[in-house]
């Protein structure tokens, strides 16, 4: 039995999981939703991690599972909690002491999202139907945003509270239909940040939401992987 720490990205709601959290349990695994205060102006990166931490303590055999700013989570908190994996979805892989409002520049994803939209013929706003609701089924929308809310602006501006990345073998999943990090693009920062090639999945940029049975079907293969870690992070 796999424990799976399911951390969501910005508006910090667990429901966001909720479908994948279904189909692991169905397994047997254990899957913890973390729901973080997202709309609270004095929380943060450093009190999400906490929340992180305290969410994966106690488990003799944990993955941390991140999507999108989840990975400015996700990667400190793993640097406590040394879980046997950690596997990032469509995540804004983060660098040491980066901020979040700094990380499209860094990356160059507005260029990367733009070149998409005209390549796929859709529109390059960052409206929610275009980058993130295009593929996601209205009854699965309901359920996974049922809980909205607005990120507040320290976890953009305060630095990601770790210097080095943690000893934990990494994984990165990317939607082959991923608007706001399309898919190219993610291959490009994985490839330059980790030195690590992406997975495909299929979906959006919510694919737990578009495409439950493929994002827990890839969860619980990186789960019973046992490819031998490579510190290939850049430091």
């Amino acid at each position: 039995m796999t424990a799976f720490l399911l951390i969501p990205g910005a508006g910090g709601s667990a429901s966001f999981w909720c479908l994948v959290v279904e189909r692991l349990r169905d397994r047997g695994d254990v899957a913890i939703a973390l729901d973080l205060p997202a709309d609270d102006a004095d929380a943060g990166l450093s009190a999400y991690v906490e929340l992180a931490v305290a969410g994966g303590e106690g488990y003799d055999d944990l993955v941390v599972v991140a999507q999108s700013m989840g990975a400015f989570t996700a990667v400190p908190a793993c640097e406590r909690l040394a879980p046997r994996r950690l596997v990032l979805l469509n995540a804004t892989i983060p660098a040491p002491g980066e901020r979040a409002a700094d990380w499209d520049e860094h990356t160059g994803a507005d260029d990367s999202r733009r070149a998409a939209a005209q390549a796929g013929g859709y529109p390059d706003g960052l409206d929610l139907q275009t980058c993130f609701l295009h593929d996601v089924p209205p009854e699965a929308a309901a359920r996974g945003l049922a809980r909205p809310r607005e990120e507040a602006e320290i976890a953009f501006v305060e630095p990601c509270p770790f210097s080095r990345w943690p000893d934990v073998p990494t994984r990165v999943l990317a939607g082959r239909d991923d608007r706001l990090l399309p898919f190219g693009f993610q291959r490009r920062v994985a490839r330059e940040r980790l030195l690590e090639e992406v997975v495909p999945v299929p979906g959006g940029h919510l694919a737990a939401l578009s495409e439950p049975d493929a994002v827990t079907s890839a969860l619980v293969a990186e789960a019973a992987s046992r490819r031998p870690t490579a510190l290939r992070a850049r430091r």
